[in-house]
């Protein structure tokens, strides 16, 4: 992936994250009657995804709650630091005219390719997953 694209794409990636989480804080708990889950998966099968609850996580890190960030679903953290580190890095990145997230995107990339992280993280989200099915998120 190109460097604009690759920023471009964690840019609005971010914004509307940030965009989900400003309409759960201030529309979704003064309607609570209606269904919000974004997750097609749950919708279709009424299972979780691996990733449910991850919106909710970062509401709970945002409000200081480390750990019941981490019992709804600990993808919400490093969406979290995603969602925090990522523009600020980008930014710097332009005025400096430097390309360092870009690198360091790059460097992460080859090493998830390796076999033995590849395989890690795959069972690491399917434990996840297990667990958002045993905690019927």
């Amino acid at each position: 992936m190109k460097k604009n694209k690759l920023y471009n794409l964690v840019l609005t990636a971010c914004f509307l994250g940030y965009s989900w989480l400003f309409f759960f804080k201030f529309f979704a708990n003064s309607s609570s009657n209606i269904d919000l889950t974004a997750c097609l998966f749950k919708r279709i099968t009424t299972i979780p995804c691996p990733s449910c609850g991850t919106t909710r996580a970062v509401q709970e890190i945002v409000q200081g709650n480390i750990l019941s960030s981490l019992v709804i679903n600990p993808f919400g953290i490093i969406v979290a630091l995603i969602m925090l580190c990522c523009p600020l890095w980008i930014i710097y990145d332009y005025f400096t005219k430097k390309q360092t997230f870009y690198n360091f995107y790059l460097t992460t990339e080859s090493i998830i390719r390796t076999k033995i992280v590849a395989i890690s993280l795959i069972f690491l989200v399917l434990l996840n997953w297990i667990w958002n099915i045993y905690k019927q998120l």
